[in-house]
């Protein structure tokens, strides 16, 4: 099994709604999630997008997003039939390796109530959960 994580690129984005739709993950192809607002996303400094990719075929991915303040680990799935071996694990490393160019950062993620096994992936990589922080948005449009 040859495996190995690189950088995607807005040339991947087609793996990236496959891999997303394959996992669950909600996708909103006309808001975030559009191929535009992907690809100025991933020209942000202190944004990477990562695929980990088993014998060249992308299987998981993840956001590292860097705020200034916090590292946010964002969207992190990976195909179904390759869980359960610690993809998941290598892609939060992944963003821990990417928040180093910025110092001591505090690496954050959310995670919603019924996705328990993101909860234990996360504990087995030595998160703790903040049960009392509740998230709270505004958005401007409900495709965003």
């Amino acid at each position: 099994m040859d495996k190995r994580i690189r950088q995607l690129t807005i040339d991947d984005y087609d793996e990236i709604v496959r891999i997303w739709s394959i996992a669950g993950l909600p996708f909103k192809p006309h808001g975030r999630d559009s191929r535009k607002m992907m690809a100025a996303e991933m020209g942000r400094d202190g944004c990477a997008y990562f695929g980990l990719e088993i014998d060249n075929r992308v299987v998981g991915l993840v956001i590292a997003q860097y705020d200034g303040r916090h590292g946010w680990v964002n969207r992190l799935a990976v195909d179904p039939d390759c869980r359960g071996i610690g993809l998941a694990g290598d892609l939060i490393e992944a963003c821990e390796e990417f928040f180093e160019q910025y110092g001591e950062v505090v690496v954050s993620a959310l995670i919603e109530d019924e996705n328990t096994p993101s909860m234990s992936c996360f504990g087995k990589a030595g998160f703790e959960c903040f049960e009392s922080i509740r998230y709270w948005s505004k958005r401007p449009r409900p495709d965003l």
